[in-house]
């Protein structure tokens, strides 16, 4: 299996240690030199539409007034909340798709240069 080396930092028993390892530092001794990791702190939500604070002006549900996201407390209440309408979003097309629409639009392009010809020829000119 593995050899045991002492920690030379602290002298506590390692096991399970590769025959060719001269040194070895202890799980404690590496905690004390890195530091314990801290839990990542998650953002928690303010219920506001993303941007709100680069608008000119943003009235929050509860009737506070922001101008480019500082608030105005003097105009608490005085205004009715900003609707917010989500942008919608195109769906992205497969390179198929883009393909046949290339190809409707040169046909399309083709078809009317062939009538702008048959208009020139038939004496039909613009107008």
């Amino acid at each position: 299996m593995g050899n045991t080396l002492s920690c030379h930092k602290c002298n506590r028993i390692v096991e399970n240690v590769s025959e060719t390892a001269v040194k070895v530092t202890c799980s404690y001794c590496v905690l004390t030199a890195v530091g314990i990791p801290k839990e990542t702190i998650q953002k928690v939500s303010s219920g506001r539409p993303a941007g709100w604070h680069f608008m000119s002006e943003f009235v929050d549900k509860d009737g506070t007034v922001f101008h480019r996201g500082k608030e105005q407390p003097k105009l608490f209440g005085t205004l009715k909340p900003t609707k917010v309408v989500a942008k919608k979003r195109t769906k992205r097309r497969s390179k198929d798709e883009i393909l046949l629409a290339r190809e409707a639009d040169k046909k399309a392009a083709l078809k009317k240069a062939v009538q702008k010809q048959k208009d020139f020829i038939n004496h039909k000119f613009g107008g």
